[in-house]
């Protein structure tokens, strides 16, 4: 018997929708500031060795050091993404839907589980709610993510006028360091989060569009006498 079951609320699924074209524009926006400073890479005696990007991959795309375009709509959607995240946020524990949010103690060692069961190691998935084990890990973690990516980004738009936060974060380069490791965070969320889309079928994604989801329930037996 299938019934519609509602799964997740308006605001989840606004922040959520919002969230990526945002994203989208912010890391775009930040490799244009990166590519016009290259600076990461490996110089051994003055001789470079290693760069992220090597100069093929510029020539290959034609890309240009747009610095002040890239600093005008990083700059401007930060606001967007630092909002949409604290209105996530507090909803979660106004809510209560940190709940089934956060990790559990046994979220650990149930997220292996969950990764052998979706490589179709082990057949039987663990128990789960709202959210498995894995999942909970990894939207806890993009949060986290999140709030970092602000801090390191203030410490590194305005290193005198946010001083603490720079040294809180080691210093201006190497809070510059975590800024693009979380970056690429995102990207690799990204891919694996699609992926595992994909796996899990249209009726979770219809579920983070609509809010609802068909269950397959089995009907109630009527009680013996």
């Amino acid at each position: 018997m299938k019934t519609i079951k509602e799964k997740h609320s308006l605001i989840m699924r606004w922040t959520h929708w919002v969230n990526f074209p945002i994203l989208t524009v912010m890391i775009w926006s930040g490799m244009l500031i990166y590519w016009a400073n290259d600076e990461y890479k490996i110089t051994i005696f003055g001789h470079t060795y290693v760069r992220f990007f090597p100069d093929w991959f510029y020539n290959a795309l034609h890309i240009p050091a747009r610095l002040a375009e890239g600093m005008a709509f990083h700059f401007l959607f930060m606001w967007f993404f630092t909002l949409n995240g604290i209105f996530y946020v507090t909803y979660t524990i106004i809510s209560g839907a940190w709940r089934e949010l956060v990790p559990q103690k046994k979220s650990w060692k149930e997220a292996w589980l969950v990764l052998l069961h979706d490589l179709h190691i082990r057949k039987m998935a663990p128990p789960q709610n709202k959210y498995n084990a894995a999942q909970r890990i990894a939207y806890t973690a993009i949060i986290v993510m999140g709030i970092g990516s602000v801090i390191t980004g203030l410490a590194i738009y305005k290193p005198v006028q946010f001083y603490y936060l720079t040294w809180l974060c080691g210093g201006y380069h190497f809070a510059r360091i975590i800024h693009f490791a979380l970056t690429l965070g995102y990207v690799f969320f990204f891919v694996v989060h699609v992926v595992q889309v994909i796996i899990a079928g249209w009726n979770n994604f219809r579920s983070v569009i609509s809010g609802f989801e068909v269950v397959n329930e089995k009907p109630k037996t009527a009680a013996k006498k």
